[in-house]
Parts: C-alpha cells; structure tokens; sequence
C-alpha cells in the first residue's frame, strides 16, 4: 500500500495498527505508516487483486 502522506510504499503487514491504545475506539482498521505514522485505511481487496495480476505479468493463476 501507498500512504496518502508522506508517498511511502509498503506492506500492510509492516504497518502498525492504528488505534490499539485508544480509549474511544478498539480494534479499528486503520494502518500507521512506518516512515511518518500516518494513518491510512486499508486498501480495498479488489486494488489488491489487481496488483497482484499485474506482479504476475498480466496472466491470472
């Protein structure tokens, strides 16, 4: 994913998950960025399906 801040490229895994210690909101499902923490919603699961086609070279599995 790209964060909407700073323009950094990374995996949701290497994010940290946003609002774990807040008092008002658990569990929410936005993910700090690791270079400047912001906070990005996670990417839609049809941007993902889409980049992993064009990883592969343009032929689905």
């Amino acid at each position: 994913m790209r964060c909407g801040f700073c323009g950094y490229e990374f995996r949701e895994e290497e994010g940290n998950q946003g609002c774990s210690s807040c008092p008002m909101s658990s569990g929410c499902k936005m993910i700090k960025c690791p270079r400047c923490n912001y906070e990005n919603p996670p990417e839609p699961k049809m941007i993902k399906t889409v980049k992993k086609l064009f990883r592969r070279g343009g032929t689905p599995k």
